[in-house]
């Protein structure tokens, strides 16, 4: 087996079942048939050349959208390994960003319809203090938006994109995406003032 994807990440290829996805590895043995999905050593090394370069954005935007750890990393780990399967159909590597995002977004909207049917529980440890007041009418409020509002939401604030970035990734004008998040931000403020 080619340990390359391990030794990027700076552990052995046994240890990379052992470590939580936080470690950041994409290790050829956790795809079936070895990782014969890429093409060439080349597209191996430009895969995760570019994952690298994002992991994080892609971590802080799936947690920021689901609110909940092991669920952002479930998101982040399908997100990868789907990624790693059709890199050889990405047609621009300046698309990179955009498609794994795009395929993430898709991700996440499958897990926040999946919460509409499982109910939530508060933490037995919920401290009453007034930041964490604050902190649950901010997270209470952005879970009041609609799913294309949280995500408009998220991709801005959490991601760094720009209006421009996520219409293209929307596939929705410039304009409107704008107008959305404007109107999302002005419920949000509503929503904490009152």
């Amino acid at each position: 087996m080619d340990n390359r994807f391990c030794r990027v990440f700076k552990f052995s290829a046994g240890q990379c079942r052992k470590k939580s996805f936080f470690s950041h590895c994409i290790c050829e043995s956790n795809f079936p048939g070895g990782g014969g999905y890429m093409e060439s050593k080349r597209d191996r090394e430009t895969f995760i050349s570019l994952y690298e370069k994002i992991y994080g954005d892609l971590y802080r935007f799936a947690f920021y959208t689901l609110k909940n750890r092991q669920d952002a990393e479930d998101a982040v780990q399908d997100t990868v390994v789907d990624a790693y399967g059709s890199f050889g159909k990405l047609r621009s590597l300046e698309s990179f960003r955009g498609w794994i995002f795009k395929i993430l977004s898709n991700k996440c909207r499958r897990r926040l319809k999946e919460y509409l049917i499982k109910p939530m529980e508060l933490p037995s440890d919920l401290k009453t203090e007034e930041d964490m007041t604050e902190k649950i009418q901010v997270r209470e409020a952005f879970w009041a938006l609609s799913d294309e509002e949280r995500l408009i939401v998220s991709m801005h604030v959490f991601a760094g994109y720009t209006g421009k970035e996520i219409a293209r990734i929307l596939h929705k004008k410039e304009g409107t995406i704008r107008s959305k998040e404007s109107r999302a931000l002005k419920k949000m403020a509503q929503m904490l003032e009152e």
